[in-house]
């Protein structure tokens, strides 16, 4: 087994009290985007990374990092940091985590406005995108628009991963995709499953 070398990245993200404090502060201030009461724990995290499959496949997209926890599990998974694009709209949080992993492309940016956060320089396609947006949060129609502009970004046969809390996929497939259920995770406040999107 190859040992992996994360850069600069500090121990446990989003467990650390300064983290915590900073996803409450965010929660009081927006809970619509934010949509849990803790960071995603390291077993969610790395139940997501996992659905990213071969990590040098090629650029992956993060949406809603937060305060880091599956961006951690992401480079743990092998994803290289200069490969890595993370788009989140907090800038406290935008702030932290570029300061926290330098290499990894950190936008601040809106990830329902993914043509203007990306800009004209964007890695698209991605070879994976991973979603923390509480989509639960917003009407089915944002979240259809929401998944639509999310496939415009993907490469053939690559994955759109997105968590929820709730016991059904957060949003139905757009056409031409089919959803499933990859992953259960009791061990997390409060439990998540893990849904991936792919075309058909």
């Amino acid at each position: 087994m190859t040992a992996r070398t994360v850069t600069n990245a500090r121990p446990a993200p989003g467990t650390s009290l300064a983290d915590n404090l900073r996803f409450l502060r965010a929660l009081i201030a927006r809970p619509k985007n934010i949509g849990a009461v803790l960071p995603s724990g390291p077993a969610l995290a790395r139940a997501i990374a996992r659905q990213i499959g071969d990590p040098h496949q090629g650029p992956v997209l993060e949406l809603g990092p937060g305060t880091g926890s599956i961006t951690q599990a992401i480079l743990e998974h092998g994803v290289p940091a200069e490969r890595l694009t993370a788009v989140e709209f907090d800038p406290d949080m935008a702030a932290e985590l570029a300061g926290r992993y330098p290499a990894v492309e950190v936008i601040r940016g809106d990830a329902f406005d993914l043509v203007h956060a990306l800009g004209p320089g964007s890695r698209a396609p991605f070879a994976a995108i991973v979603s923390g947006l509480p989509l639960l949060n917003f009407p089915p129609a944002s979240r259809r628009a929401y998944m639509e502009g999310l496939a415009r970004h993907l490469a053939p046969g690559a994955p759109i991963i997105q968590f929820s809390y709730g016991t059904n996929a957060p949003v139905a497939a757009p056409e031409g995709f089919a959803v499933h259920r990859a992953a259960l995770v009791w061990a997390n406040v409060p439990p998540a499953r893990v849904w991936v999107y792919r075309r058909v």
